[in-house]
């Protein structure tokens, strides 16, 4: 299970946010951790090792692939 499925919101990620690494641009200074790119490939969605925020493709995302 994973934690957007406990209730957690996740991070909806486009095409055009790739690559999802964390922390995300949004996030506030004070939180920052090593920037840590993130493999969504497996199932659309991932979690950040250090803070734990789930990531997750879009529904109908695009995947450009380089």
């Amino acid at each position: 299970m994973t934690e957007a499925s406990k209730g957690t919101s996740a991070i909806e990620l486009d095409g055009k946010d790739l690559p999802a690494y964390c922390p995300n641009p949004a996030m506030p200074a004070w939180s920052s951790h090593p920037r840590v790119f993130l493999e969504l490939s497996h199932g659309g969605e991932a979690k950040c090792p250090y803070c734990g925020t789930v990531y997750r493709l879009k529904p109908g995302a695009v995947v450009h692939h380089h």
